[in-house]
């Protein structure tokens, strides 16, 4: 007990020290004492000390109280023995500034997300002017946020002659890709080849109305989002509805989504999956924002919520026809069922698709469900981990894996001499438990308080401090309360 105290006390004195590191650039910035994961699926290794130089690795050499570079005036950034993994990619993000009437501008989400660790995020179809233009402030740094890559969404049907109006207007707006959805497939397949001509790559959230994941394949889709198209493409026929079912109902579609799976002829559904790693497509499964169908008490009473939930979010939350993804007027212990046994079967897709070589890639889609920025990504990760994957290669779902379907795998998602300096800094060891991601005191109690927490994360070698931002936060939730004279409770009917 002794030990564990003299720790913390240790963390807090050096913390304290170098909060004041928080948002500073520095030309070079030396980050000491650490146990670094490359993120390509190794162990971690060290203690080494890195240099980062003009936003980028510049060099990693082993951890030595006299080595020149400490004993130069090169800025100093003490890991304290810390894990240091490359900052996290989001690759199913939506921007948001207001929900349910209120107001939710940003930094919430800025601020969640880096305090998550995440450094990146691929933000599909949220609104492209306001996205732009914090594309390019947080680029030049102008604001806190992690790097933003654009991709507009175009959902449901067109012409040919209107999507080539409107992917060459995307275009000549410097955007990073697209976001389809819920297309036909005569749209589908025209607005691909439209997008491969433009050198525009796709995440698709497949219409299952009228295509599957063999349409993906042929297309040559960047990343499928969700499952979409997947099990549906391993169906003898089609799924057996009942004579009710009403897809524009939300309540009709999940709970139907959630017995979906166990139809997928296995034989067939190897097929689709090993085409779809031959043909490159990856897979964002984006396995939190289902996971209050499968038990929603537990997603209703998130430890965080009562701290980190905007009102906003926790209206939108509540049961309703009005809110996409707030369908659990009618949620029972049946649906539940069904759902944990739905997770089985994709959890066992997930781990075929990528011993076939498909790359898998985390995402939150965060803002609907229950799930909460940030919280959601670090919770993604742990599904990871539940489907059956190490915590290594569930690090390398989240960095290495994205950066490549980014298309930006020579700059990002490592620890390696060269890389853009994107880097979290874990007050513990994520592959003895990911739970130290949470932010302190978040976990319960397990008798050991002086590991967990994400300290540091660090965006084209600048330091923020996790806890810092978590505190903006907790101000930004309890003045926007305030405003809007309600109190924190989520409730379900």
């Amino acid at each position: 007990m002794r030990t564990m105290v003299l720790m913390s006390l240790f963390w807090a004195s050096a913390l304290s020290a170098e909060v004041s590191l928080h948002n500073q650039q520095h030309d070079e910035l030396l980050v000491t004492n650490a146990m670094v994961v490359v993120g390509v699926g190794t162990p971690a290794e060290g203690p080494y000390d890195l240099h980062i130089k003009g936003g980028l690795i510049h060099n990693i050499i082993s951890s030595r109280a006299d080595s020149t570079l400490r004993r130069s005036e090169i800025q100093q950034l003490d890991a304290n023995g810390g894990y240091v993994l490359p900052g996290f990619i989001n690759m199913h993000a939506h921007s948001m500034y207001q929900r349910a009437g209120m107001d939710m501008a940003q930094p919430y989400q800025h601020y969640l997300w880096l305090a998550s660790g995440i450094t990146t995020v691929r933000d599909l179809g949220s609104d492209l002017v306001v996205t732009l233009q914090e594309r390019e402030k947080s680029a030049q740094h102008q604001i806190i946020a992690p790097r933003i890559f654009a991709y507009p969404g175009i959902w449901g049907n067109h012409s040919e002659k209107d999507l080539k109006k409107i992917i060459g207007d995307y275009s000549k707006q410097d955007v990073d890709g697209l976001k389809f959805g819920m297309m036909d497939k005569q749209t589908f397949v025209a607005a691909s080849k439209i997008a491969k001509a433009y050198g525009l790559k796709v995440a698709n959230h497949v219409g299952v109305e009228d295509m599957n994941a063999w349409d993906n394949i042929k297309a040559g889709t960047t990343s499928i989002e969700h499952w979409y198209g997947v099990p549906d493409a391993a169906l003898h026929g089609v799924q057996h509805f009942p004579p009710d079912m009403n897809y524009s109902n939300e309540l009709h579609r999940f709970r139907y989504a959630g017995r979906l799976w166990r139809e997928a002829d296995q034989d067939k559904l190897s097929a689709v999956l090993k085409g779809m790693a031959e043909a490159g497509v990856a897979w964002n499964p984006t396995l939190v924002i289902y996971e209050a169908s499968r038990d929603l008490q537990r997603a209703t009473s998130s430890p965080w919520f009562k701290d980190y939930l905007h009102p906003g979010l926790e209206k939108f939350f509540e049961p309703s026809a009005d809110s996409h993804g707030s369908f659990f007027w009618g949620w029972t212990t049946t649906d539940e069922v069904f759902w944990k046994n739905n997770y089985q079967l994709w959890f066992k897709a997930l781990r075929e698709f990528s011993n076939q070589g498909g790359l898998i890639t985390a995402g939150e889609d965060a803002g609907y469900i229950y799930q909460l920025f940030g919280f959601g990504y670090l919770r993604e990760l742990q599904l990871h981990q539940e489907a059956g994957f190490h915590p290594l290669e569930v690090l390398k779902h989240a960095t290495v894996n994205a950066a490549q379907v980014l298309g930006q795998g020579d700059k990002l998602g490592q620890i390696r001499t060269g890389y853009v300096a994107d880097m979290v800094i874990v007050n513990g060891n994520p592959m003895a438990d990911l739970s130290v991601l949470w932010p302190r005191n978040i976990k319960p109690l397990t008798g050991d308080d002086s590991t967990g927490g994400i300290v540091w994360t660090l965006k084209d070698g600048i330091p923020y401090h996790a806890p810092t931002m978590l505190k903006a936060v907790r101000d930004q939730v309890k003045a926007s309360r305030q405003k809007n004279k309600v109190n924190y409770l989520v409730e379900t009917k």
